[in-house]
């Protein structure tokens, strides 16, 4: 018996019946031999931590354009903090921890540059030249371990991987009751927790360091109900979701928590996502994007070479536009942006 097998059959002795078990994936599209000493799931979190689209994560905004400050979050810490609250709501309730935290280290892999303001300005651009397309982070994010990674081999991930990294965005909307209903496995509705709990509470905690928010802001009640320190308002959001959960095949939250997570979820749309200082920055982003996306339209011989398109025809262009400035890190994004339409300088002299 190999390590491997030895750990598969491990699971069936420690994790809940209602767990996803290594043993029993439905495997990769394209089919390969076991590894001696990982499981599948391990092996997929492997492949993701050394892809290079995990690592161009750290210059990746999460909601301060590529900060100075080295204590504001950027897209790969908001990953780590998301991978650590999942994983420890999926041991507590004997979940499959190694899918979860591989799920939860990939669910951000397709986000563009300057964060959430990168999405919406990809997929208004997009539709103007494929009015049927549309631009989704965690879409991409499957579109980038399916097709761009490896030079456009991928990396073969598990199908239930796949599934949970499509599954795991809300959006804006409302956390809900229901949510086990909504995925793939009770691994993939843990991530789709943990990534709320993670973004409300750190960024609400760089809007305090920003000096856009004060702690003073929220709503007394729900200061009183979370807690007044991130930390604790993270256990208390954690600890709801293991007592509700424990012993259940679901992964819930009481209602009381719902209601104060959603909130929350509002305030800081309302109060700190378009705040003004943040919104007058949003408007620069979207800008620069949807210039480059027309320049390179354009001038698709200027992509680079692993990303020009197959044929000629405007979906397959824009498609290709789409995931060049989609991988792009935001101090990339800016060198692109000025190096394409800002004048430079020759020996002291402007061109």
């Amino acid at each position: 018996m190999t390590v491997r097998e030895r750990l598969e059959q491990l699971e069936y002795q420690i994790l809940a019946p209602y767990a996803t078990k290594s043993a029993e994936s439905r495997g990769r599209p394209t089919p390969e031999p076991p590894d001696p000493v990982r499981t599948a799931f391990q092996r997929d979190r492997d492949r993701i931590i050394h892809s290079k689209a995990f690592r161009r994560l750290k210059h990746k905004t999460q909601v301060f354009l590529d900060p100075n400050e080295d204590h504001y979050r950027t897209r790969l810490t908001h990953t780590l903090e998301v991978a650590q609250i999942a994983r420890t709501i999926s041991r507590a309730l004997r979940l499959n921890e190694d899918l979860t935290e591989a799920v939860a280290l990939a669910h951000d892999l397709g986000h563009p540059p300057f964060g959430h303001t990168g999405e919406e300005a990809l997929d208004a651009i997009l539709r103007k030249y494929i009015p049927t397309a549309r631009f989704r982070h965690y879409e991409q994010s499957l579109r980038v371990v399916d097709c761009i990674e490896k030079d456009g081999r991928g990396l073969n991930l598990t199908h239930e991987v796949r599934e949970g990294i499509v599954g795991h965005s809300k959006g804006r909307a409302d956390l809900t009751a229901h949510e086990t209903q909504k995925t793939v496995h009770l691994e993939a509705a843990v991530v789709r927790i943990a990534d709320r709990i993670a973004y409300l509470n750190h960024d609400l905690d760089d809007g305090i360091r920003a000096g856009l928010l004060t702690l003073n802001d929220l709503p007394r009640d729900l200061i009183e109900f979370l807690g007044d320190t991130h930390s604790g308002r993270i256990a208390r959001m954690v600890m709801d979701v293991v007592e509700q959960s424990d012993g259940k095949p679901v992964v819930q939250m009481s209602e009381p928590m719902l209601q104060a997570m959603n909130q929350l979820k509002e305030f800081m749309f309302e109060n700190m996502y378009h705040h003004a200082k943040v919104q007058k920055e949003r408007e620069k982003m979207t800008h620069i994007l949807h210039q480059m996306f027309s320049y390179y339209m354009e001038n698709p011989s200027e992509l680079s070479e692993k990303f020009r398109p197959a044929d000629d025809s405007v979906e397959a262009r824009a498609q290709a536009v789409c995931d060049y400035l989609a991988g792009m890190t935001d101090r990339y994004a800016l060198y692109k942006y000025e190096q394409i339409f800002l004048p430079r300088t020759w020996g002291g002299s402007s061109l």
